[in-house]
């Protein structure tokens, strides 16, 4: 059956989709599959590498037409030709080389992981909570030199504060870059956010801006929303959001814990 109105809805995960032990509430399962089956076009906004995003659409049950990993710097098709149902449609790189660097020398001890255009990580010692299937430990000087989605930084010695503020005396102005809830760093090319790989998506579907609905909790989110609401749309920060989240946000729901994505959708 298709809706009166149909809406492009862009989910974070972690936090939004799903919960710190990563689980999935019944009631948020419920409510996306409710609203896929009415036709709208429910995908995947996250930070997350396409190896690890695929297994919760898997698992939720979601077949979109585009799956946006990466914070923005790869953009999944569905193709069934391929063994996953989806290809590699939009994949931004950038060199990592200087900005390696750069991190190094604010964060010495800081662990590293660097991510190419086919999804191939390789990380330095200290990614262990880190899922690390397709990918391979090497030492810092072996992170460079071949195109990168992603760069992603964390160092658990430090507090939030003192991480944050370490990072915004770095001066990485090449990249797009965000800062997750504890000591973690996620840097993409240039211009590249949830935001810039959801207006192409919007656009390959033609949605108008009015028709987009997205939920998030992070820092990464902030781009995503600010597109949102410009183009007329909706932006919904979970309860446990950062504030400066909240402050751009059209409307807060109630925390992950809480299910408050599933009462947002339940209004659909």
């Amino acid at each position: 059956m298709e809706p009166q109105r149909r809406l492009l809805i862009g989910l974070d995960v972690d936090g939004t989709l799903i919960r710190m032990d990563e689980t999935i509430s019944p009631a948020v399962h419920e409510q996306v599959e409710r609203l896929q089956r009415l036709g709208h076009e429910v995908t995947l906004a996250t930070g997350r590498s396409w190896e690890t995003a695929a297994p919760i659409l898997e698992r939720l049950g979601l077949t979109p037409e585009f799956v946006v990993c990466a914070n923005g710097a790869l953009t999944m098709q569905r193709d069934a030709a391929e063994p996953s149902g989806y290809r590699r449609e939009w994949v931004e790189t950038f060199d990592p080389t200087e900005v390696l660097r750069t991190i190094r020398g604010h964060l010495p001890r800081g662990s590293y992981m660097v991510e190419d255009a086919m999804g191939f990580r390789r990380y330095t010692e200290g990614m262990d909570n880190w899922e690390l299937s397709n990918a391979e430990q090497v030492d810092f000087d072996q992170l460079a030199g071949f195109p990168a989605t992603r760069v992603v930084v964390v160092a658990p010695e430090l507090g939030n504060d003192e991480f944050l503020e370490i990072v915004r005396s770095m001066g990485l102005n090449e990249v797009s870059y965000s800062i997750g809830w504890t000591a973690w760093l996620d840097i993409a090319p240039m211009g590249v956010n949830k935001g810039t790989a959801l207006e192409r998506v919007r656009d390959e579907l033609r949605m108008p801006g009015s028709d987009v609905l997205v939920a998030g909790d992070g820092r990464n989110d902030l781009e995503m929303f600010e597109w949102a609401v410009a183009g007329g749309g909706r932006a919904v920060a979970m309860g446990q959001a950062p504030d400066e989240l909240k402050a751009i946000a059209s409307e807060v729901t109630a925390t992950v814990d809480e299910d408050g994505l599933a009462q947002v959708l339940r209004q659909i």
